[in-house]
């Protein structure tokens, strides 16, 4: 069946306004869905992205707009517009009184997350599904910010660690763990890793690294296993080409915030402890002498700062060889903002067009976004997609 482009374009505005306004639902209908069996599950292992803690129920991790190109991620808000209930045997998503989405499609559970490591551990707790052949790894569950008063105001990496941590056996990963897992993802035909975290000690950091890409080498056979180091500004930069030499195809250095003054106020942490922005900024330009241009990536939580100043960063960070992934943000439980709220859908959307506008202006390519971000299931990666006239399944 031939689908038109302006039908595809609403599927998308629809998946934003998903994404800005959460989906209500009585955790109690999910009895009804194979979870953790045929469709895949929320695992809590870096970031929880609901508006409200549900440590005693599992959650679908996502469902598949109509068309099934794209992908969208459950988030849990009691007060949304948008409702999810599950009649005459099927899930409806309804917005009002409005039916929008007649029987919804959760997606599949891949393989992997039913293995375990040869020590007894979770597959599903090292490494993450992100959708279109992406694994997303977070060594470190927690961040050494929190200790200091310093997290970024925006984060709930640590009260996701105090709420899922426990619960779903979610702790450190060791390169051993790590490599076994994602070699099981690369025989099930996931080709693309990334490895994050919480800040830690710097060196500290690199050597876990170094350990991580030799273990995934010795599973998988591949000397470039398409893997995306995201990692802090540290202050050596001598150490960006340790990464690229271990294996990593891509380095991700995440500043955030672009606009000057509230980097200061909303990343305390990144701005005190770690050289202030101007070092963040140079060490993005150092990654990109390092490992090439546009395979490097950094982020701007989308909603926060102006939008003038949002766009500005993304298009200084864009001429200079940085892939740019506008973060959208959305108030979760646990963080510092929890109770505020992010811009409307219409605000977001704008902020999208203008992204992909803006990497097609300086002629990105779909592999460079992908392989350069943690994920590919953003409104912003869809659109580009779209507007390339490039098509992925979202199974």
């Amino acid at each position: 069946m031939i689908v038109s482009k302006a039908e595809l374009q609403k599927e998308i505005q629809l998946k934003n306004r998903i994404l800005v306004e959460g989906i209500n639902f009585n955790p109690d209908i999910f009895q009804h869905l194979d979870l953790g069996g045929k469709y895949i599950e929320q695992v809590n292992n870096l970031f929880a992205r609901d508006r409200h803690a549900h440590k005693e129920v599992e959650f679908p991790a996502c469902f598949l707009m109509p068309k099934g190109r794209y992908r969208v991620q459950v988030r849990w808000n009691i007060s949304s517009p948008l409702s999810l209930k599950f009649e005459e045997g099927q899930f409806q998503l309804y917005d009002g009184t409005k039916l929008v989405i007649e029987n919804v499609h959760f997606s599949r559970r891949p393989h992997y997350y039913g293995l375990k490591t040869s020590d007894g551990t979770s597959m599903r707790t090292v490494a993450a599904d992100y959708g279109y052949g992406a694994m997303f790894v977070s060594y470190s569950n927690e961040c050494s910010l929190k200790d200091k008063g310093l997290d970024c105001l925006f984060c709930n990496i640590n009260a996701t660690k105090d709420i899922y941590g426990e619960v779903q056996g979610i702790k450190w990963k060791t390169p051993k763990q790590v490599g076994e897992t994602i070699g099981a993802g690369y025989k099930e035909g996931f080709d693309h890793m990334t490895v994050s975290g919480g800040f830690i000690p710097e060196r500290r950091e690199v050597e876990y690294y170094m350990d991580v890409a030799e273990a995934i080498q010795n599973e998988t056979g591949l000397r470039d296993f398409n893997g995306t180091a995201c990692i802090g500004a540290i202050t050596d930069f001598t150490v960006f080409e340790h990464y690229k030499e271990a294996g990593f195809r891509t380095i991700a250095t995440n500043l955030e915030i672009w606009n000057e003054k509230l980097f200061d106020v909303i990343c305390p942490g990144k701005s005190s402890l770690y050289g202030g922005r101007k070092n963040w900024l140079d060490a993005l330009s150092y990654e990109v002498d390092i490992f090439g241009k546009y395979r490097v990536r950094s982020t701007l939580v989308s909603g926060i700062e102006p939008k003038e100043s949002l766009m500005e960063g993304i298009e200084y960070l864009t001429e200079k060889g940085v892939v740019v992934e506008p973060s959208q943000w959305n108030v979760n439980v646990g963080s510092p903002l929890e109770g505020h709220r992010t811009p409307t859908e219409e605000w977001h959307w704008d902020v999208f067009e203008k992204t992909v506008a803006i990497h097609r202006k300086y002629g990105l390519k779909w592999e460079e976004i992908r392989n350069s971000n943690a994920g590919a299931d953003s409104v912003a990666c869809d659109l580009f997609r779209l507007e390339e006239g490039i098509e992925v399944s979202g199974e």
